[in-house]
């Protein structure tokens, strides 16, 4: 039985930055310990049997494994194990679907650490966590009859550089000026402007602004 004044959590985030604020998010909370932290799925699955979480913290959008596959996989091999969805996808769909996956919770990244740490205690005294936004979806009078089987790989997907050019372009930089900026030649920028336009189907610089501020595409 899991003990909640020693809670030992573990956090799977590709973005290293995020994992460590989430971590000295946490440090006020004496009986919440981080046992482990990992970058992708796979590699929290390989490091469980050794740090033994009673609670994971887990991303969905993650390269190698993604946390829809991960968290069916931590809840068929460790059903012990309570897994806390931690993502920016707001979508309701994704909320029932990993719900139906086993997670104990989904929480959205812009949650404030009081209400993670609530999350951890109340997934380790009762096995779930239910917050306004997880019942608005388990409410609806359709939702059992709903399928949506999610595929984050069909998610956007941009380069580092792509989204640097993407970036600069939304803070209003020319082609020149986003030239020195990354050490690159102008050429190389517009290129990349062409190939991102090309791929999202607008015509121009205001159209990437407006689908990279719709779809969330820079931070």
């Amino acid at each position: 039985m899991m003990d909640p004044n020693q809670i030992k959590v573990a956090i799977a985030d590709d973005h290293k930055i995020f994992r460590k604020g989430v971590i000295l998010s946490m440090r006020p909370y004496t009986n919440i310990k981080f046992v482990m932290e990992a970058d992708n799925g796979e590699e929290l699955l390989e490091k469980i049997p050794e740090s033994e979480p009673d609670v994971i913290l887990c991303d969905l959008k993650m390269p190698i494994k993604d946390g829809i596959d991960t968290t069916k996989q931590i809840t068929k091999r460790f059903p012990a194990i309570r897994v806390i969805i931690l993502t920016m996808y707001e979508d309701e769909r994704f909320v029932g679907h990993l719900m139906d996956c086993g997670a104990a919770g989904y929480l959205l990244k812009s949650t404030d650490p009081t209400e993670i740490k609530k999350a951890i205690m109340d997934v380790v005294r009762t096995g779930f966590y239910l917050n306004p936004f997880v019942n608005k979806v388990l409410i609806k009078k359709n939702y059992s009859k709903q399928k949506f089987n999610p595929n984050l790989s069909t998610e956007i997907v941009i380069s580092e550089r792509e989204k640097e050019v993407l970036t600069l372009v939304c803070m209003e930089f020319t082609a020149a000026e986003i030239s020195g900026k990354m050490d690159i030649s102008a050429r190389t920028v517009e290129a990349i402007k062409d190939r991102l336009m090309e791929r999202f189907g607008v015509k121009n610089s205001v159209g990437l602004v407006f689908y990279a501020m719709k779809n969330q595409l820079i931070d």
